[in-house]
């Protein structure tokens, strides 16, 4: 009986530190939130994301590449590689800021409702 139940403490220890960036991040960033955007010529309309990025937590590298940003997903690949993972466990916290600041610079604008695009703008930091 006391072996299993130290085998059911080191599976949850191991859990806990192995989730704890995404605790931490969503703790302090908020919930992944998806904003509609839409591009000023065309017309289209897309999401960009703000809050901690759980998806790049779980996903890694497959994110950029899923949402079309095939370069920066090999590149994130490669920095992780060169960083022993060190970039996995950072990158979470900072791409979906990137990547909306990255879309809102390319010719696309806020086009969700006022709320979602005032919480958009105090999390990418753009000014009123």
């Amino acid at each position: 009986m006391g072996i299993m139940f130290l085998g059911l403490l080191n599976t949850a220890v191991i859990l806990f530190f192995g989730c704890l960036p995404m605790i931490l991040g969503i703790a302090y960033m908020g919930w992944q939130k998806k904003i509609k955007i839409e591009h000023q010529e065309s017309g289209i309309e897309k999401n960009c994301f703000v809050g901690y990025a759980w998806t790049y937590f779980f996903f890694g590298f497959f994110v950029p590449i899923f949402r079309g940003e095939i370069l920066i997903g090999f590149l994130h690949l490669i920095l992780s590689i060169l960083t022993f993972g060190v970039f996995q466990i950072v990158m979470p916290f900072l791409y979906n800021k990137h990547y909306s600041t990255r879309l809102l610079t390319d010719g696309w604008k806020l086009a969700d409702t006022e709320e979602n695009n005032n919480l958009a703008k105090v999390k990418i930091g753009i000014a009123g």
